[in-house]
């Protein structure tokens, strides 16, 4: 979900959403809000409405995303991402934006406007080459924070019972999906399927994501948890850093920055972990990555700004040689991608 500059001319509600709001009791019956759709992900409509009392953010999910690809996913991964949000708030709640409500039937939920003026985009900054490393160990204290508390807690687990969500939204477009495009890979990246599936420790929110951060006046908060499952916690950490090394190639001259905030994060997280030892999820993490690092090449959901060739084949030579001899340490691919990019900008 990506908030924009603070939106034009407001035009009316889509009925179903005015509804939506209704059955929230955040608007009257005569009420007929007005509002702008906002350039968000692939996966929701999302909605700045402005109410009597306010400015509120209201999300909806679709079924089709919106993708090249047939991807279609359930639409009740909106009723995960309201409990995420809830269970979030309960544990780290300077971490979220505030629910203000949510509407099962209508698959919609309302949340606190956060103006794009005090709330930036990490993923903005980054690609501006504003790497603030207190606010890449923030993300990673926070989300070990989540992670922790949630951590053997029966309850929450019965909760999120979502593994065929999860399978859907995430290891058979980013995994499944890139081992039918590198059949050679294939074994390995169907080996991280099982392991990842079948491994249930934590609350995991499913796209930590620069896109999905954003940077308050307070740290920053987690958007877009409609991914959530309890499972491994090493799919968060290896998601949100998978995308620091692939932003040395979207803005080069701040490489060095990337490297450096993913050694702040990783170190922030791991110092969080209690749960387990944390040998353990730093193996699970670095085997994760080069598996992510192919599949936003060659998955479902590729990213949107690698579009030269070139850049495209790094990532891929570099995500197979590690796939193929795997490492153990966050440390040893950051170092690998660091001499890769240089070498890189070299040329």
């Amino acid at each position: 979900m990506t908030p924009p500059t603070e939106p034009p001319d407001a035009s009316p509600v889509p009925a179903d959403l005015v509804e939506s709001l209704r059955r929230m009791g955040l608007a009257g019956d005569s009420d007929e809000p007005l509002g702008v759709p906002l350039a968000g992900g692939v996966s929701s409509d999302i909605w700045r409405i402005d109410l009597a009392s306010g400015p509120v953010c209201v999300k909806r999910a679709l079924q089709q995303l919106k993708v090249a690809a047939d991807w279609q996913v359930p639409v009740e991964r909106n009723l995960y991402e309201v409990r995420w949000f809830k269970t979030a708030a309960a544990m780290v709640p300077e971490a979220v934006p505030k629910l203000l409500g949510h509407d099962e039937e209508g698959g919609a939920f309302a949340m606190a406007w956060l103006p794009p003026d005090r709330f930036r985009l990490w993923k903005a900054e980054l690609h501006a080459g504003r790497v603030d490393l207190e606010t890449a160990r923030a993300v990673g204290g926070r989300l070990a924070a989540i992670h922790a508390a949630t951590a053997g807690d029966e309850e929450i687990r019965r909760a999120f019972l979502t593994d065929e969500l999860f399978h859907a939204i995430r290891l058979e477009p980013y995994l499944e999906a890139t081992a039918r495009a590198h059949a050679d890979c294939a074994d390995r990246l169907h080996e991280l399927v099982r392991i990842t599936a079948s491994t249930k420790l934590a609350l995991v929110h499913g796209d930590v994501s620069p896109k999905n951060i954003l940077v308050g006046p307070d740290g920053p908060l987690f958007i877009d948890a409609e991914c959530a499952w309890y499972g491994d916690p090493a799919f968060d950490l290896a998601f949100c850093l998978n995308h620091l090394l692939l932003k040395c190639l979207w803005t080069p001259d701040a490489s060095k920055g990337f490297i450096a905030a993913f050694r702040a994060l990783s170190e922030s997280y791991l110092a969080g972990v209690d749960w387990e030892p944390r040998p353990d999820i730093e193996a699970r993490t670095v085997h994760l990555l080069p598996g992510l690092m192919l599949a936003r090449i060659d998955g479902k959901s590729p990213v949107e700004y690698l579009t030269e060739e070139s850049d495209r084949d790094k990532v891929r030579s570099f995500a197979r040689s590690f796939l193929a001899e795997p490492v153990d340490s966050l440390a040893a691919i950051a170092d690998a991608w660091d001499r890769e990019t240089a070498e890189g900008q070299k040329g």
